[in-house]
């Protein structure tokens, strides 16, 4: 049967919670990017930023995944970083 209205079902069953981070343990894995290395990532990342802009640290996400618009899968850094203001 479809689902119509499963659009707006946003909760992740645990399953795809699990399969997400087994591919995530994968890719770090994969890169050698051990969790140090990804924590001075972050300090630069937000050192650098910083001088720009004020950020929101609560709700701050570096990771590194994997590409999907491909199918090779390379390893990518992504940054959510919620931005205050413009410093001038």
């Amino acid at each position: 049967m479809f689902d119509l209205f499963g659009f707006l079902n946003t909760k992740a069953s645990s399953k795809d919670v699990a399969k997400e981070r087994l591919k995530l343990v994968l890719v770090h894995d994969r890169t050698n990017c051990t969790p140090e290395l990804l924590e001075l990532l972050k300090t630069d990342i937000l050192s650098s930023i910083s001088e720009h802009v004020d950020y929101d640290t609560s709700n701050l996400d570096i990771k590194i995944t994997r590409t999907r618009d491909d199918s090779s899968g390379r390893p990518v850094l992504v940054a959510s970083i919620p931005i205050k203001n413009m410093k001038r």
